[in-house]
């Protein structure tokens, strides 16, 4: 049913069809004066090559193996895995009021490129290729090991996302249950697919491309946009145009215009309060070694936490924490500030 809600002017909540949450849209008060917390900006003057960084090609990591002279990008087990594959199963429960159970995985570290003083949206597109294709490798190797039920891929960029090592890298998780919020996404993706026969995601992006106003960049394979739903002030998604369950399915063209398409966001990122913009950023896709999921689509996040300017960070709190998501910019006004930004990186200006 078409609705004649001002979507700009009044309060009103917005469903995330991925899982069935709503966030609250209040635009009116954008206009607030802002009187909370600003972030210092860290400073950025890193060498090329640091030799105390466990990243950099030919370094000592923690746990003493040494880094070969790799020219591209390189990935290892994580020296500090939150998960550990020799875990044995094991289920604990107490009344139904102490339930825990032992999570068995794999956790690897992929350092994007061996330049340290380079971001993502600073890098050429045949080093982001070299990332895709590694993150197409490692998926498809992890997927190989019978146990495994899910494969995480993500990044988390800059200091206040809680990033430990300013050395461009991301992390792929790997591990014997489905996560949380993977667990809801399918049952939302699974949902729509049997009553329609189409995913979810194929429909969305069709209806958005159509409207425009929450598009930021397309090409022949993969879109970037403002989720309609979104909770961040500057969320985004990148969303494969075919309806692909996994990474491993990408063809040749797929991944260099997805290449294509992470370059584009993450250089409008950084070009819209002139900084390197901080982010945690994940692929959602099908589990694997459980059967087929023709419900699944390929999609990406961005969680970025600023808010209005370089200093200012998005904090979740309060009704938050306690109600639901709240946001003050619409996803619209986002999406068109987005636009506007430019495609030329703003330190190469």
């Amino acid at each position: 049913m078409q609705s004649t809600l001002n979507f700009g002017d009044s309060p009103h909540t917005r469903v995330n069809i991925l899982t069935g949450e709503k966030v609250l849209v209040s635009p009116h008060r954008s206009k607030r004066p802002w009187q909370g917390q600003v972030e210092d900006l860290p400073g950025d003057n890193r060498p090329a090559y640091d030799p105390k960084c466990y990243l950099c090609p030919g370094n000592k990591r923690a746990d003493g193996d040494i880094n070969p002279d790799y020219k591209e990008s390189f990935v290892f087990v994580n020296d500090f895995s939150a998960l550990l594959k020799d875990t044995s199963q094991q289920e604990f429960n107490e009344q139904d009021l102490f339930v825990a159970e032992t999570e068995k995985g794999i956790c690897k570290v992929i350092a994007f490129t061996p330049r340290h003083d380079l971001t993502l949206p600073e890098m050429d597109l045949a080093a982001i290729k070299a990332v895709v294709d590694l993150w197409q490798k490692e998926f498809a190797d992890l997927s190989q090991i019978d146990w495994i039920r899910y494969i995480q891929i993500f990044e988390n960029k800059g200091a206040i996302m809680g990033c430990s090592n300013p050395h461009p890298h991301g992390q792929i998780w790997s591990q014997n249950h489905l996560p949380v919020e993977i667990q809801k996404e399918s049952i939302q993706q699974k949902k729509y697919f049997d009553k329609n026969g189409r995913t979810i995601l194929s429909d969305y992006v069709s209806a958005e491309l159509r409207k425009e106003e929450r598009i930021i960049d397309t090409n022949d394979s993969f879109v970037s946009l403002v989720p309609f739903w979104a909770a961040w002030p500057y969320e985004a998604m990148i969303v494969s145009k075919r309806a692909v369950q996994d990474i491993g399915k990408f063809n040749e063209k797929e991944k260099e215009d997805l290449a294509a398409i992470l370059k584009l966001l993450t250089t409008r990122y950084d070009n819209l309060f002139n900084t390197s913009f901080p982010y945690s950023a994940g692929m959602h896709q099908a589990p694997v070694n459980d059967g087929d999921h023709p419900e699944w689509h390929w999609h990406m996040h961005f969680y970025p936490p600023l808010l209005r300017s370089a200093t200012v960070k998005k904090f979740m709190v309060g009704y938050e924490m306690l109600a639901n998501p709240q946001r003050d910019i619409t996803p619209e006004i986002a999406a068109e500030q987005l636009r506007n930004c430019s495609t030329i990186h703003y330190k190469s200006k």
